[in-house]
């Protein structure tokens, strides 16, 4: 087993938001990244993994989380474990800076997922609610999630998102 190297790698958005991978396990045990966001509300719609353990804890400002209907308000020195299969979601509600941690248990694709929407972003290929303007986009960005978005049924998505993302690889579409 190796050791644990740390990885810097910010990436800047245009609104001063940066995710930045702090560390990153060779073995493929976690990953850990630093959140800092600006904007208040949402910052991602409500989803599950279904073997993902993610961890965050709050180091300035404050978040709402809902979990399995729950809802926690979580400020500085608070952390919260999501285990794999709860809906969860989350939102920045403070005016001032957010700054967060987020341990992902195994990483997954969840680097890929975070490079993938600062290009989106970073390129114009989003809408201001954060979704991408291209389904084709929007399937790689659901393959990249490792998880599913809480609705819609598994196999539906698996169906039509995964065969969007299918189809985004066959004609190039890439990181």
């Amino acid at each position: 087993m190796t050791e644990p190297r740390p990885i810097i790698k910010v990436l800047r958005y245009p609104d001063g938001q940066t995710v930045t991978c702090l560390e990153w396990d060779e073995d493929g045990a976690y990953l850990i990244v630093e959140h800092r966001i600006h904007r208040e509300g949402a910052i991602n719609g409500p989803h599950w993994h279904p073997d993902l353990t993610e961890k965050f804890t709050v180091v300035e400002g404050t978040m709402r989380f809902m979990v399995d209907g729950k809802e926690t308000l979580a400020g500085p020195g608070s952390s919260l474990v999501i285990s794999p299969r709860q809906i969860h979601q989350f939102w920045k509600v403070n005016k001032g800076l957010l700054v967060m941690l987020h341990e992902v248990r195994p990483p997954g694709n969840h680097w890929q997922m975070f490079e993938l929407l600062h290009k989106l972003e970073t390129e114009g290929k989003m809408n201001p609610r954060g979704i991408p303007w291209n389904p084709l986009w929007i399937g790689l960005v659901w393959a990249s999630m490792d998880g599913y978005i809480a609705g819609p049924p598994k196999l539906l998505q698996q169906i039509v998102l995964g065969g969007l993302a299918r189809l985004a690889r066959l004609l190039g579409y890439k990181l």
